[in-house]
């Protein structure tokens, strides 16, 4: 049996300001540093052996804390970054509303339908990370792994696992430092325990 704890990224200014922080460089603030090394302390007897994260600053930086608490290798995967929405990176939702207002209601109301050139769709984001999760799963049998991204990456992940379609987007909450228990067992069977803290 292995087992990933899918952790979502301390907290940041875009977070408190209501802000898509997107691809931007944001950096946790110290109360995401707190957040995350409380994750780490909360998970220290649990036999973790590797930790990966998303390519953005704040996963970097919130997989590096744990790394280095937990003293295990840690690992960047592409797949694992924010959804790519180039044109909405650094505003604020209201600021969104505004310039975008012909679809911004879409995303909010409809997201399994937002479809916009040059970005993703919410299905792509799911598909690759639903790859990367099952590259851990075959290349850490019987292994206990942290894998750190961002909310709607992780809510992409927890409805594929719990059979749920991309419409049900919205009701999946995770919050910032939260972790989400996702075990699979040797014959591929895959399940999902909600929000642990």
């Amino acid at each position: 049996m292995t087992t990933i704890y899918l952790v979502r990224h301390g907290i940041t200014l875009a977070n408190k300001e209501n802000r898509f922080a997107g691809r931007t460089e944001e950096e946790l603030l110290d109360e995401g540093k707190k957040q995350i090394m409380q994750v780490g302390d909360s998970l220290k007897s649990n036999n973790i052996s590797a930790v990966y994260f998303g390519p953005a600053k704040r996963t970097v930086q919130s997989g590096e804390i744990l790394g280095s608490l937990l003293n295990v290798p840690v690992s960047s995967l592409v797949g694992l970054d924010e959804i790519n929405i180039p044109h909405w990176d650094g505003l604020t939702k209201d600021e969104i509303r505004r310039k975008y207002n012909d679809e911004y209601p879409t995303w909010l109301e409809a997201p399994q339908t937002f479809s916009l050139p040059g970005c993703e769709k919410l299905k792509q984001v799911q598909d690759r990370a639903v790859r990367e999760v099952e590259y851990l799963f075959g290349k850490h049998e019987a292994e206990n792994l942290l894998l750190v991204s961002h909310l709607i990456v992780l809510r992409c992940l927890v409805l594929f696992y719990q059979g749920l379609e991309i419409s049900d987007f919205r009701s999946v909450k995770i919050n910032n430092g939260s972790i989400i228990r996702l075990i699979g067992d040797d014959d591929g069977k895959r399940s999902i325990e909600p929000a642990v803290i």
